[in-house]
């Protein structure tokens, strides 16, 4: 069991003492938002989903395990090593009772799955992936169209294999039929949604590595027309050509982002905030999961940004939750995705300190 450790505050900016989850200590949020650890044992927790029932199942990228969190006595939580022994269990979502999981080679769906947490089904194999490890942590979600959308990343730092089908974004039936490519030039996307008006696709996209500390910038990307190009491997966030495969094609021919973010810093999940808890200037704007540098010679990133927009124009970028960088350059955690609970909530993972927070809003309008 998880003890539940929450700090209670008023017009400022607050965290949880030390001790269940040390990746709190120094964290920074807007003031009248409160952080908690929600989960405190949850080894290299990573994407999120939650079931109908109130379950949060919790991929992972190492260790070959995918959680399952309930509620427990008293207000704790109980976390259960749900499936075991898995190649990169990165990928979660939920439809109709079922759990679909994206391995790095394969997607497979457990049937009836809340009322079966303590002795899962045998998984059901609806669809093979591409079997490269390099970028092989997928994501993926339900989208409006209760289709299935899945991230393939490019098998490279940087490479043109786009005849392969690498570097998109496939869409298949919940089944796995009727599958086929929705977004291509998609280096590494590790967090999508859905704008809730327009139901558009939105999706986080890691640039790729080794043109120094400040190029190129990550993206964050809209989809308008199924079937476009974002421009990997030519052309990188807005009109950056790549020195190696800038002939490969034109940046006038791809889609630019709706925003450059900031380079290296690994933008992973990402949602559209549609809840009631937070204040009304929060609701249908962004929120990034940032989940850091690893080779750039300044760190930057480990933190959860905020997007704010305009239509679909973004208008700000700024830190919401930001203190696992210190100032001596350690790491205390990285977030990875971030999910919003029926209450208004919102869950983040952090697969460095294996822990799940929870931010509320305790403030006044």
């Amino acid at each position: 069991m998880t003890p539940r450790v929450l700090l209670a505050c008023a017009l400022t900016a607050c965290v949880a003492p030390v001790g269940a989850a040390p990746a709190l200590e120094g964290l920074t949020l807007p003031p009248g938002f409160q952080i908690e650890a929600w989960a405190a044992d949850v080894p290299n927790a990573r994407s999120m989903a939650l079931g109908a029932n109130g379950t949060v199942f919790v991929g992972t990228r190492s260790g070959g395990t995918v959680y399952a969190i309930r509620a427990g006595k008293n207000g704790e939580r109980e976390v259960l090593k749900m499936l075991r022994g898995l190649d990169m269990p990165n990928g979660v979502a939920f439809r109709d009772g079922a759990l679909y999981v994206a391995e790095n080679a394969a997607i497979s769906r457990y049937d009836d799955i809340e009322s079966r947490l303590d002795s899962p089904p045998k998984p059901v194999r609806i669809a093979t992936l591409p079997d490269e490890n390099h970028h092989g942590w997928r994501y993926m979600a339900f989208g409006p169209d209760d289709k299935l959308y899945v991230g393939i990343g490019a098998p490279c730092n940087v490479c043109n294999r786009d005849a392969e089908d690498f570097a998109t974004i496939i869409r298949m039936n919940a089944n796995g039929s009727g599958r086929e490519v929705v977004a291509r030039g998609v280096r590494n996307t590790v967090g999508f949604a859905w704008h809730p008006a327009s139901r558009q696709l939105w999706f986080t996209d890691n640039g790729r590595d080794m043109l120094g500390d400040d190029l190129p910038p990550c993206e964050l990307n809209r989809l308008v027309e199924p079937g476009s190009h974002f421009g990997f491997p030519f052309c990188h966030a807005t009109g950056i050509v790549d020195p190696e495969y800038g002939t490969h094609g034109k940046c006038a021919n791809s889609v630019a982002p709706v925003l450059d973010l900031g380079p290296h810093v690994a933008p992973l999940g990402m949602l559209f905030y549609t809840g009631k808890a937070f204040p009304a200037g929060y609701r249908g704007q962004v929120f990034i999961a940032e989940h850091g540098s690893w080779n750039r010679s300044e760190r930057i990133g480990y933190r959860v940004m905020l997007v704010r927009l305009e239509g679909d124009k973004a208008v700000s970028y700024e830190p919401f939750i930001s203190g696992w960088l210190k100032a001596d350059g350690t790491v205390t955690g990285r977030p990875v995705d971030v999910l919003q609970l029926p209450d208004g909530s919102m869950l983040v993972s952090d697969d460095k300190a294996g822990a799940i927070y929870r931010v509320t809003w305790v403030g006044k309008e």
